[in-house]
C-alpha cells in the first residue's frame, strides 16, 4: 500500500487527507495544532506527533500549509528519505517555490509544484483543480494522489514555479471578483438600492458570476463561515502584488489587499475572505 505523509490539516488539508484515506492510501497526518488532525483518525488515518514521524518511510509527502516559510520549516523537520516524492500543494509565491525546490534538490527528493484551485467545499467533494509542474518520471505516482483529491489536473511542464505563477494569475481573478462584489453591494447599500436587484439583473447575462452569488449572501448577512480565511487571502493578495512588481499595475488587487488587511487587523482573520466587505462599507449596515 502506498503511504502518504500529509502535513497540514486545516480547512483545505483535512478533507484532502480524508479523501486520500477513502481512496485506499495509508495516510499519516500531521498538523501543528494536533486537534485539527485528530478527526482524521476516525477516517482511518494515523495521526503523527511530528512531521518526521509522518514522513518516515513514506512514499509521498504532501504539504498543505499557510505560507512558504512554514512549508520550508516543516519540510526540514520531516527530513524525508531520498526518493520520496514531494507534492507541494500550498500557495507560496514565486520566491518561495524556488527556495523549496532547492531544498528538495538538496534532500534528493523529487519536487512537484502543484498548488490547487478551490476552497473548502471542492476539497470536501474531491473536486479541486490541480495545477502541476514537475519531473516526468514521477507524474504517474503524483496522478494517483491528484485523482483522489481533485476532478482535473493540468500539467504545465517540468519547471518548478510554472504552476505557482499560474496560481497567482488565477488568484488575482478570484480576489478581484470578491472585492468587486463587495464594492457593488456596498454601493447599492449607500444608494438605497435593494442589493437583490444586483443579482436579479445579472441573471442570464454574460456577466453573471457564480462566485459573486456565493460570496454576496455572506456580505449581506454579515455571517462569514470560513471557506477561505481572510488572513490567507491577504497572504495570497500580497503574493500577487509582489509578483506583479513594477511590470503590471495591479491597483485592483492592491485595493483588495488593503480591504483584507483592514479586516484582519480588526480581528476577522479567521472569517471567510468575503469579510472584506466590512472594510468596504464605511457607513455601517
Amino acid at each position: 500500500m502506498t503511504t502518504i505523509a500529509f502535513l497540514g490539516t486545516g480547512i483545505m488539508g483535512r478533507p484532502m487527507a480524508a479523501n486520500l484515506v477513502r481512496a485506499g492510501f495509508e495516510v499519516r497526518a500531521w498538523n501543528r495544532t494536533r486537534a485539527n488532525a485528530e478527526p482524521l483518525a476516525s477516517e482511518g488515518a494515523v495521526v503523527a506527533s511530528s512531521p518526521r514521524e509522518a514522513a518516515e518511510g513514506a512514499d509521498l509527502l504532501v504539504t498543505m500549509l499557510s505560507d512558504g516559510l512554514v512549508v520550508a520549516e516543516v519540510f526540514a523537520q520531516a527530513a524525508p528519505a531520498p526518493g520520496t516524492v514531494w507534492l507541494q500543494t500550498s500557495t507560496v509565491g514565486i520566491e518561495w517555490v524556488a527556495k523549496l525546490a532547492e531544498d528538495a534538490a538538496a534532500a534528493r527528493v523529487p519536487f512537484v509544484d502543484c498548488p490547487v484551485m478551490g476552497t473548502k467545499v471542492p476539497a470536501e467533494q474531491a473536486k479541486l483543480q490541480i495545477l502541476a509542474a514537475g519531473p516526468e518520471e514521477v507524474r504517474e505516482r503524483a496522478e494517483q494522489v491528484f485523482a483522489a483529491i481533485g476532478s482535473r489536473t493540468r500539467w504545465l511542464g517540468a519547471e518548478h514555479g510554472t504552476a505557482t505563477r499560474l496560481k497567482l494569475v488565477m488568484n488575482a481573478w478570484v480576489l478581484a471578483l470578491t472585492n468587486a462584489t463587495g464594492e457593488s453591494l456596498g454601493l447599492a447599500h449607500a444608494l438605497g438600492v435593494d442589493p437583490q436587484l444586483f443579482f436579479d439583473v445579472m441573471e442570464g447575462t454574460t456577466f453573471d458570476v457564480d462566485y459573486a452569488r456565493m460570496k454576496g449572501p455572506m456580505m449581506l448577512s454579515g455571517d462569514y463561515p470560513a471557506s477561505f480565511p481572510a488572513s490567507l487571502a491577504a497572504k495570497d493578495a500580497s503574493l500577487v502584488v509582489a509578483a506583479a512588481g513594477d511590470a503590471v499595475d495591479v491597483a485592483g488587487i492592491s485595493a483588495t489587499l488593503a480591504h483584507l488587511q483592514a479586516t484582519v487587523e480588526a480581528g476577522h482573520g479567521e472569517d471567510d475572505m468575503a469579510v472584506l466587505y466590512e472594510a468596504i462599507v464605511k457607513t455601517g449596515r
